[in-house]
């Protein structure tokens, strides 16, 4: 991590900026400090350590539940878990972010209409639930010891529910043998989507959990929502000379409780009033406007044609080599999920106006809104001059300091030995 300073508004001694360059520790050192802290807790040895990455979506927000197109990459931070399963029929959890009492529950009790876990916890029930009902986990007696540590920002939009989910079922499928499951990456995407949606109540599409499993070091993801097809794209920042920058605004986003829902309601409605199955299938946007009476709609419906063809025209840009002009497409996105989709807020307005104004290629927010984080595509040179720049006008607004990140596009869910 890189501190410099940025200038106080009063004039005082500069105030340092903090630039994560890469993860804290390598996976296999991080993997060893979850084992022992494992043994510690329960007295007995992991089945093993499994690590799932967050996400950070590059174009094509909120696209994926109106089964479009995408392109995330995975990030180098994620949750590491610790594992060992039992046969006394309680799962217990615990978490290194939340020390205290664990959290017990019986997998065979779980019910999605009254769930009886909740915060964090819910995200790993959740996990167990979906994987009972769909007759994946038949025995009563089955339960599991837990232990979870994350270098994730929680709310910051880069999937940390997703990171823990495609890590408790990567381990559970694992531990247990459940090699049909294993060779699947399509249904385990669709069994995390399910605990999301179902058990948790957050109304997200694939993109979250397919970015965590299906990611490739060095590429991003280029998925299509409606077929689940992917393939990896390669992302060659560093050698172009640019870096992705991550602010962090720390305005916390939760799915469950932000607009997030009411926006995917209002696409499914202009959905069913264009007889069309989803937003996707929209060909003639200009005659798609003029049915939609209700203006809220047609705003929704514009961002959500506009931002597919963003998606297409980033991948042709970065398979031609022109990997620096994505950020004139980053611009547009942005521009279209403030004014037409209205899911941004003041703090990622700024935080994209100032790292434009300071000599980013292209800035946008990124993830479901309301909050979280923006990303901005800098030159080495400039990654500086952006981060102090953005840093002086959140401290000039008297919000909280930004966090940055500089991000490389890491590898997916993986066991890690240590």
């Amino acid at each position: 991590m890189r501190l410099f300073g940025r200038i106080s508004r009063r004039g005082s001694a500069p105030e340092p900026v903090r630039l994560h360059d890469g993860p804290p520790a390598r996976p296999e050192e991080t993997a060893k400090q979850v084992a022992a802290a494992f043994e510690e807790a329960y007295g007995l040895q992991p089945a093993g350590v499994w690590r799932a990455p967050g996400r950070v979506n590059l174009i094509g927000e909120h696209t994926d539940y109106n089964d479009g197109l995408v392109l995330p990459m995975a990030l180098p931070w994620g949750v590491s878990l610790a594992l060992a399963p039992t046969d006394d029929g309680v799962v217990e959890a615990r978490s290194a972010q939340r020390p205290g009492e664990p959290v017990r529950f019986a997998p065979a009790g779980l019910d999605a209409r009254a769930p009886s876990v909740t915060g964090w916890a819910a995200y790993v029930a959740g996990v167990f639930w979906a994987l009972r009902e769909e007759g994946h986990l038949a025995d009563d007696a089955l339960g599991a010891r837990i232990l979870l540590d994350s270098d994730l920002p929680v709310g910051a939009a880069l999937s940390s529910s997703a990171a823990l989910e495609c890590a408790v079922l990567l381990a559970l499928v694992d531990a247990l043998g459940l090699s049909g499951l294993a060779a699947d990456q399509r249904a385990m995407v669709r069994l995390a989507q399910s605990a999301e949606n179902r058990f948790v109540g957050a109304p997200t599409g694939i993109l979250d959990q397919s970015a965590s499993l299906r990611c490739k070091e060095g590429h991003a993801l280029f998925l299509d929502c409606r077929s689940e097809g992917a393939r990896n794209v390669p992302l060659p920042l560093e050698e172009a000379g640019l870096r992705l920058l991550i602010i962090d605004t720390r305005v916390e986003h939760k799915h469950t409780e932000s607009g997030y829902g009411d926006r995917r309601e209002e696409c499914e409605r202009a959905a069913r009033a264009l007889g069309v199955p989803a937003l996707r299938d929209v060909e003639d946007l200009a005659g798609a406007l003029q049915r939609l009476d209700d203006p809220v709609l047609r705003r929704r419906v514009q961002h959500v044609v506009t931002e597919i063809h963003r998606v297409n025209a980033v991948v042709g840009l970065l398979r031609a080599g022109r990997t620096a002009e994505i950020g004139a497409v980053f611009n547009g996105s942005h521009l279209s999920l403030r004014d037409q989709f209205e899911v941004s807020c003041p703090e990622l307005d700024v935080a994209v106006d100032t790292a434009a104004r300071k000599g980013a290629r292209g800035a946008r927010m990124t993830g479901g809104g309301f909050g979280g984080s923006a990303i901005a595509l800098v030159a080495e040179d400039r990654l500086e001059a952006v981060c102090a720049g953005v840093a002086a006008a959140f401290a000039e607004r008297r919000w909280k300091a930004p966090d940055f990140r500089v991000a490389v596009p890491a590898a997916g869910a993986r066991r890690v030995d240590w």
